[in-house]
């Protein structure tokens, strides 16, 4: 028996990745009473194959964090009472954005971007950032993540079949620009700032958003007087939402929510 509805769950996808990453996610959390959301980027309703196929795309290479964070906000004011927030990597950054705003009950920021001024000099960090970033090349093209920067950056560790598998299924164009801005003021958090509820999560093998860089962002909020809690996952890499993993981390998640009342 399907549960009573609970709150609506608004799902923010990362750079680099279709929105489709959160179906598991939003059948598991509908399955427990949820209604859940997943809007694409601006520019990336498409299926993953003819998005990649558009690279490169100028309208992709044009998002802005700032607009992005505009973007999710206008959907989350729509909404008849404040929705969970719950995003990956750039998105999990936004989560921490709107909890600015005092949007949202709850946020989870799963292998979340940090916000400005958080920084880490880990080579594998510097490895899978410098493509992306695309420093010395032309920020009005999009960038398109090779095989080979798929592997590293976000399914190491996973057998090859999965690997591909999961590139040709998610991989899409990126705007250099948005990666860039997360180091600008456009992604500036006050960290002593009260918020609503907030856990961060990290995984020990992702080469993107190393755990320590989430614990960091973690320990900026020590002052905020809000609830904001840590969890960091074994084995889990920066695909972490499609990993066979994931519903453990779903599970952490849910019970998470249920203990802020969610």
């Amino acid at each position: 028996m399907i549960p009573p509805s609970k709150r609506t769950i608004v799902f923010l996808t990362g750079a680099f990745v279709h929105h489709s990453c959160w179906d598991d996610w939003r059948s598991y959390f509908e399955s427990k009473g949820y209604t859940t959301m997943a809007p694409p980027w601006p520019h990336k309703n498409a299926p993953a194959e003819e998005l990649r196929n558009s690279h490169p795309n100028k309208q992709i290479a044009a998002n802005r964090l700032q607009d992005l964070t505009r973007y999710y906000d206008e959907k989350v004011r729509a909404l008849p009472e404040k929705p969970i927030l719950i995003g990956h990597s750039i998105g999990g950054l936004i989560v921490q954005l709107l909890l600015q705003q005092g949007l949202g009950y709850a946020g989870v920021a799963i292998h979340s971007v940090p916000p400005q001024g958080i920084m880490t000099f880990k080579w594998s960090f510097l490895k899978a950032g410098w493509g992306p970033l695309g420093f010395f090349t032309s920020a009005k093209k999009s960038f398109m993540m090779s095989f080979d920067q798929w592997k590293y950056a976000f399914t190491n560790g996973m057998n090859d079949d999965a690997q591909k598998d999961a590139y040709y299924k998610q991989a899409i164009p990126e705007s250099k620009l948005i990666v860039r801005d997360t180091i600008t003021k456009a992604a500036r958090v006050n960290f002593r700032n009260p918020h609503a509820p907030l856990l961060l999560t990290s995984g020990t093998t992702d080469h993107t958003i190393p755990a320590s860089l989430n614990y960091a962002n973690y320990k900026k909020y020590r002052k905020s007087n809000s609830v904001t809690d840590y969890k960091a996952f074994e084995g889990r890499n920066h695909f972490v939402l499609g990993q066979p993993t994931w519903k453990e981390d779903a599970d952490f998640i849910l019970d998470w929510l249920n203990r802020q009342g969610a």
